[in-house]
């Protein structure tokens, strides 16, 4: 397929990248260009627009911060939503539920397929091709996007009509959120007892506590290095949208919104660029 990518970012250039492996011809587009210099070498076409990308492409995949930079790339002057073409439209950005929702009623009355396609993992699975694609959208449509959704992932999750797989994402990110808070509080207890950090961590990967992600953030938490895998400020972004999903669906989550208080005292740390794990300097 003929494909447009949106987002040159952490996850958007690996995941770009792993479809160009696989064969696809792609199109990319980021509002800093240089960003897309690395991929446009080794044989992507660079578009100057989203509208170009529309006009090119069988499907554009969106994977950007937000649903502002989402609407600019939609509607702005030189949209993807001011050409004529409708190719599909694949959003693999986290945003919330209703957003999704109602990006999914207005696309639909423009005539253009949409799917609903946030996953699971952050850099490393992005460059190993291991992400967990959460799609959701009219099935025919998902089958149609299959072969691309496992050039970038090792699994595509169909979770039902569009805005599922937002749905679903908002659980997986609030069991990380917990998950990566209490690993941090644990590593910080063991420091302050005055244990082995190492020895406590290889103990927690020897029984049946373990897991990659655990694994994936040790070395970090070991050596208080936390070169960005997923960037906290993306983790408390992700976390209000669950607060504010968990209040519209009748619940208090009361574990989330200690968590919440750790990446708000983060953010204002001036955390904001470092992994999510760096909340670890917030917990000490």
């Amino acid at each position: 397929m003929k494909i447009g990518f949106i987002g040159m970012g952490i996850m958007g250039q690996p995941m770009a990248k792993n479809l160009l492996k696989a064969g696809h011809e792609v199109m990319i587009y980021n509002r800093t260009q240089a960003k897309a210099m690395a991929l446009v070498e080794i044989g992507a076409k660079l578009g100057h627009s989203p509208k170009a990308l529309a006009e090119w492409a069988d499907a554009v995949i969106l994977m950007l911060t937000g649903p502002e930079a989402i609407e600019a790339v939609l509607n702005g002057s030189s949209g993807l939503l001011i050409s004529d073409a409708k190719p599909i439209i694949v959003n693999m950005s986290t945003v919330s539920p209703s957003y999704t929702r109602d990006l999914a009623s207005r696309l639909q009355k423009e005539g253009i397929s949409f799917i609903d396609a946030p996953v699971s993992g952050s850099k490393k699975p992005a460059e190993d091709g291991t992400l967990v694609i959460l799609a959701s959208g009219p099935q025919n449509v998902v089958q149609v996007m299959t072969p691309v959704f496992l050039a970038m992932g090792k699994k595509v999750v169909y979770c039902g009509e569009a805005g599922r797989g937002t749905d679903m994402k908002m659980v997986i990110n609030l069991l990380l959120s917990v998950m990566m808070a209490g690993l941090g509080e644990a590593v910080v207890m063991a420091e302050k007892m005055g244990l082995d950090v190492q020895l406590f961590l290889d103990t927690v990967l020897s029984g049946p506590l373990a897991c990659d992600f655990f694994r994936l953030k040790a070395p970090m938490l070991q050596q208080n290095e936390f070169m960005p895998q997923f960037p906290l400020k993306h983790m408390a972004k992700d976390i209000d949208f669950i607060l504010k999903t968990a209040h519209a669906n009748g619940l208090e989550l009361q574990v989330e919104q200690a968590v919440a208080n750790y990446y708000e005292r983060a953010m204002k740390s001036g955390l904001e660029e470092m992994d999510l794990s760096a909340i670890k300097k917030v917990i000490a």
